[in-house]
């Protein structure tokens, strides 16, 4: 599934593509997305011009010059992209809009159609939307808030992290690095984490996050850019991915575990999940 990098990449390769760019067509397919699709949204579409292209979480805002907002999730497997109008249409692809000039089309391709796009009436309405829904970005948590969140909470630091309403954006592959960087077990109690190691895993998750994007975000099976382009960051997974293969730190062998319902990848020997051996190790 597209995390924060990715989708934040998709954002930066079609901001130059679609602002200023007008909607002069709109095909709809006949299969439907996780969330309804409205047959008047297409009227109010066409004739309007991208104004900004934005991400919040994993979800991505196209402000529109009349007011409304499109907002596009890509659930597991969607891509978002400007193709040429010559391009062959791939399978699975639900929405296409055709862009003014010589600029192409934007396309929405989902094969499991997990991934949404709705269009809301204004700035408002995607507020309301997304506030009980998205915590603070993984550059803006406030360090007292997050050390109090795992404080007085008995989950593991791995569901944590997938919360979205604690941080917006991290998913299982951000979550594991993170985890590894800051040198704590997934299957960790987040009332167990000292400040110390609550401040660690903070910095931890906003550098991981900072470094996927770098290199475009993790092409894993089916993710691409807005522009078409793969992601960089699957080839510098530390432990993600990478059960039965040596530490790069300390040469044990990655394992695996379920956590909170996902495969989490971890170090046995640089992530202990013992308190107090965790606090020894940092001394």
């Amino acid at each position: 599934m597209p995390e924060l990098p990715e989708v934040e990449t998709v954002v930066r390769d079609l901001r130059p593509l679609l602002v200023g760019r007008r909607f002069v067509a709109l095909r709809v397919g006949r299969r439907k997305l996780r969330r309804p699709w409205k047959r008047d949204w297409a009227a109010r579409l066409v004739g309007a011009t991208v104004a900004g292209v934005r991400r919040r979480g994993k979800w991505i805002v196209l402000d529109l010059d009349a007011g409304p907002r499109l907002v596009v999730h890509l659930g597991m497997t969607g891509q978002f992209t400007v193709a040429k109008s010559d391009e062959a249409m791939k399978d699975h692809t639900h929405l296409v809009f055709e862009l003014n000039g010589d600029a192409g089309e934007l396309r929405f391709r989902d094969a499991r159609r997990f991934g949404s796009v709705e269009l809301f009436a204004d700035e408002a309405a995607v507020r309301a939307f997304l506030a009980d829904r998205l915590g603070p970005e993984p550059a803006e948590i406030d360090p007292v808030a997050f050390r109090e969140a795992l404080q007085r909470t008995g989950r593991t630091l791995k569901a944590v992290l997938l919360d979205q309403t604690v941080v917006a954006g991290v998913g299982n592959i951000y979550a594991d690095e993170a985890l590894f960087r800051a040198g704590l077990h997934p299957q960790r109690r987040g009332q167990t984490v000292t400040a110390a190691e609550a401040d660690r895993l903070r910095e931890a998750v906003a550098a991981v996050i900072a470094d996927a994007i770098e290199h475009r975000g993790s092409t894993i099976r089916d993710y691409v850019g807005g522009s078409g382009l793969r992601g960089g960051y699957q080839d510098e997974f530390r432990v993600y991915g990478r059960t039965g293969k040596p530490c790069p730190a300390c040469a044990a062998v990655i394992e695996v575990v379920r956590v909170a319902g996902r495969s989490s990848h971890y170090c046995p020997g640089c992530q202990k999940n013992s308190p107090q051996r965790a606090r020894r190790a940092q001394r």
